[in-house]
């Protein structure tokens, strides 16, 4: 395991501390998704479609409400990024089985082959990162992040677990 580039304060949580944390959440997330943008910009797409891609492929038959409460943004943009997958072959919408109102949303064969080149991408950037820091510093990560998710949103990310 690699020694961090410096330790934690035990002082933590002064300002200097809170910033640096701030600072490595920020261009550490960027970085690791600038390494997927040229190849989503070679087919015309963007962040919210790789997230949107990202969650269908995680969980087949999303709803797009759920999809709507994963991701955070408007009923209008993620209708936009869902036509534009849609009409790019990349995820197809079914209607629902038990509400024929609801939308199914599933990956395509094509779909599922590029969510997972990105993927790949990804993981392997994530994983140099988790070798690097060892064991013991990814669960002290993944306890920060979420810490950071409100207690009452936490039951999404169990879901995300299955």
């Amino acid at each position: 395991m690699a020694a961090p580039s410096s330790p934690a304060s035990p002082l933590f949580l002064r300002e200097a501390e809170i910033r640096r944390g701030i600072e490595l959440l920020h261009f550490g997330y960027g970085r690791l998704l600038a390494a997927i943008d040229a190849r989503l910009a070679t087919e015309g797409l963007g962040r919210a479609h790789h997230r949107a891609l990202y969650f269908v492929a995680r969980q087949p038959d999303l709803t797009v409400s759920a999809l709507l409460g994963l991701l955070g943004i408007t009923k209008q943009s993620l209708g936009r990024v869902i036509n534009e997958l849609t009409t790019r072959g990349l995820i197809e919408a079914r209607v629902g089985r038990d509400d024929r109102r609801q939308r199914l949303l599933r990956l395509t064969a094509t779909g599922a082959a590029f969510e997972s080149e990105l993927f790949e991408t990804l993981r392997a950037r994530l994983s140099a990162a988790y070798v690097e820091a060892g064991p013991a510093a990814v669960a002290g990560f993944w306890l920060v992040l979420e810490g950071l998710v409100p207690p009452e949103e936490r039951p999404m990310l169990a879901k995300l677990r299955g």
